[in-house]
């Protein structure tokens, strides 16, 4: 079924993937090992799915995409990507989303050409298309890893006051924190692992659970919020601690960019991604100006919406919207540059600067010349190869 109630053009939507098993990032590189949904995070997923299925495939609801098939899927409206890298936590997300977006229908049943009735299995499951993005293949889903410069940007961190500082406020929680790690490492920099342990371990470990003294989860996930929000972020707004959303900017920018044209078809662009890009999505728009709350790690199956609509004045426009998770039932509005919505030329303008929109573009802001097809680009002629003139060789 399509409806033709007028609402929004298209919307592009960044979504974190559900609960997953332990993982570990190494806090001098950010590489990490691998993790695997659990059926806690598929049944996350899902329910975003629904969600999202209410909010736009509903011709009652007022963020209704015009001209959307709204109960058996339209492969050639919806681009679901996914980051492929690190187990199947994010790949396997995507799946569960799109469950919950186009659930199994009996509508999606068909008739062959000597009449036998074929409906799909389960009950007439729906197969959605997803791109998954390998490693190997680009960085734009993985962009600080094997990235020299974000390791300086790291570096810098450990040793800056401010760092120094909160390490020293967080001494005293670590140090009574530590009977409760194993054999995790309670020094600050580890902060992520060991939220990432203790979340894990209160979440599926029932003596865990009953022997963790009050206020620690929240404690972990205080000062690990505190690091990320640090790592993830720059002074200036094309800095190299913003390289996950810079590397995924242009994927939104080319998204809206089609769905303004009048041969495009897709109405839903999804990328399933890891939490990095939120914070540094937040940063860059200063959306963390007006709602400070939302400036550290985004829950499990939170979603941005990067809603595209047309004003009075017939301009595109676009507006920011963001769900944290279970903990929120509903979007709330947030604020790109002060105001709740802002033409798309002026949205690419202020940003489409700061992005790095190619392998070649990455392999030099990050002083990479071996690694992820970076070997085959010629940087002999290249002035600042190796950092000199950009303040990345100390």
């Amino acid at each position: 079924m399509v409806n033709t109630t007028a609402g929004l053009i298209g919307v592009v939507l960044l979504a974190r993937h559900g609960d997953r098993t332990a993982y570990y990032q190494d806090p001098v590189t950010y590489n990490s090992t691998q993790s695997y949904i659990t059926p806690l995070g598929e049944q996350q997923e899902f329910e975003l799915g629904s969600f999202l299925r209410d909010t736009y495939l509903n011709p009652d609801s007022p963020s209704f995409i015009q001209n959307i098939s709204t109960d058996v899927v339209n492969v050639d409206q919806l681009t679901v990507r996914a980051d492929a890298g690190g187990g199947n936590v994010i790949l396997n997300s995507a799946y569960a989303l799109v469950q919950g977006l186009y659930p199994s229908t009996k509508k999606s049943e068909l008739t062959l050409a000597n009449g036998t009735k074929i409906l799909p299995p389960l009950g007439g499951y729906q197969y959605v298309p997803v791109q998954s993005l390998e490693y190997w293949q680009s960085p734009s889903l993985t962009s600080w890893m094997d990235c020299e410069y974000f390791q300086y940007h790291l570096a810098r961190l450990y040793v800056s006051s401010a760092f120094t500082n909160m390490s020293a406020t967080a001494a005293p929680f670590l140090t009574a924190l530590k009977p409760y790690l194993g054999s995790v490492s309670n020094n600050f920099t580890n902060m992520w692992n060991i939220y990432d342990h203790v979340n894990v371990q209160y979440t599926y470990n029932k003596t865990y659970y009953e022997i963790l003294p009050p206020t620690f989860v929240q404690q972990a996930r205080y000062y690990s919020d505190w690091l990320q929000r640090n790592v993830f972020t720059d002074s200036v707004q094309n800095g190299i601690g913003q390289i996950p959303i810079r590397t995924l900017l242009p994927e939104v920018f080319w998204a809206l960019g089609n769905m303004t044209k009048a041969s495009n078809q897709v109405k839903m662009n999804i990328q399933e991604i890891d939490y990095k890009p939120f914070i540094g999505l937040f940063n860059v728009t200063n959306a963390t100006v007006t709602d400070p709350e939302i400036a550290g790690t985004v829950n499990y199956a939170s979603v941005v919406a990067l809603e595209l609509s047309l004003n009075s004045q017939g301009q595109h426009e676009v507006s920011m919207k963001f769900k944290n998770g279970t903990a929120d039932s509903q979007f709330r509005q947030l604020k790109m540059f002060g105001n709740t919505s802002i033409t798309l030329d002026s949205f690419i303008h202020q940003l489409f600067w700061t992005t790095i929109n190619s392998t070649n573009n990455w392999c030099f802001s990050c002083n990479q010349t071996v690694n992820r097809g970076c070997s085959v680009f010629n940087y002999s002629n290249d002035p600042f190869l190796y950092g000199y003139g950009t303040g990345y060789t100390g």
